[in-house]
């Protein structure tokens, strides 16, 4: 009959345990997860900014050495990332294949204009910035017309300021969210045993020799809970990076360290000091309180 009870008081132990890993687990993954989306937010930003193209058209008569010099400037210029000369034949064939049709068929010449598409650098995408580089290349007489979407990026701008400001919110929000899920599942496992609590203390143990026990198996389920959620992280880092390539989510190693340093040392920090407030609370309960 001992025996019985003994196994069952194990099972339920151990069961009480897993369930406190798993919430730590959980919290600190998606925790962790949310930290990546923060660190990489803004190199998501800047990927899709530099999808904005500037095309600089040319006039017909525009000699070989003047687009050439105007190339190598652009290639040095400060805000470009890249450029591409587009020549009208390109451009024709380009067309041909995004409608399906010869248009020069009916036309019988090549309207079209030589160009060059200029990618700029994220931080140079914005109206103002585009605006001045406009007029810069404007007094070049050889230039006939510079096109971007400036709506697009208007729109773009407004969305990032938008997102980062909504994205620093929630991760403020579940930051104190994770804080109180990890600390609940705590004070449920520490309140599974107040009566032993008391008895040990109602024989004259000490507040900290009753405190030790409880807090360092909360560190352990901590630590474990913490390994768990980076090992998930590090699965979901792998496999974003692996789909998404040009987001280069791996080339910032430290900072992507410090996060993993970090997760791991809010797992015991959080368990550490949950537990330590709830065996104290309970060790500062009169006996006949610890039944409600």
């Amino acid at each position: 009959m001992s025996s019985s009870f003994d196994r069952y008081q194990k099972r339920k132990l151990i069961s009480s345990y897993f369930s406190v890993v798993v919430s730590i687990a959980l919290v600190l993954f998606l925790l962790g997860c949310l930290g990546m989306l923060v660190l990489n937010a803004k190199k998501v930003a800047d990927h899709f900014k530099e999808q904005v193209v500037m095309t600089i058209y040319l006039q017909d008569s525009a000699k070989d050495v003047e687009v050439n010099q105007l190339k190598k400037s652009l290639a040095m210029a400060d805000y470009t990332k890249t450029t591409t000369y587009v020549s009208k034949e390109e451009a024709a064939e380009i067309m041909k294949a995004e409608t399906g049709e010869d248009f020069m068929d009916f036309v019988g010449y090549n309207p079209l204009k030589n160009s060059i598409d200029v990618y700029l650098k994220a931080a140079y995408v914005t109206t103002d910035s585009l605006a001045n580089i406009t007029d810069d290349l404007s007094g070049k007489a050889f230039i006939e017309e510079i096109r971007y979407d400036n709506d697009l990026v208007e729109i773009m701008n407004n969305n990032v300021k938008k997102i980062t400001f909504w994205v620093l919110l929630i991760s403020a929000i579940f930051t104190l969210i994770a804080v109180l899920l990890i600390n609940s599942s705590i004070r449920l496992a520490v309140y599974s045993k107040r009566f032993i609590i008391k008895t040990m203390q109602m024989v004259g143990a000490t507040k900290r020799f009753i405190r030790k026990p409880f807090v360092w198996k909360s560190v352990q389920l901590g630590v474990i809970g913490a390994i768990v959620a980076l090992i998930g992280m590090a699965v979901v880092l792998y496999y974003l990076n692996q789909t998404f390539p040009e987001l280069e989510l791996l080339r910032q190693p430290v900072m992507i360290g410090l996060l993993f340093v970090g997760i791991f040392l809010l797992g015991i920090v959080i368990t550490w000091f949950s537990t330590f407030i709830a065996t104290q609370r309970f060790l500062n309960l009169k006996t006949d309180q610890l039944y409600y």
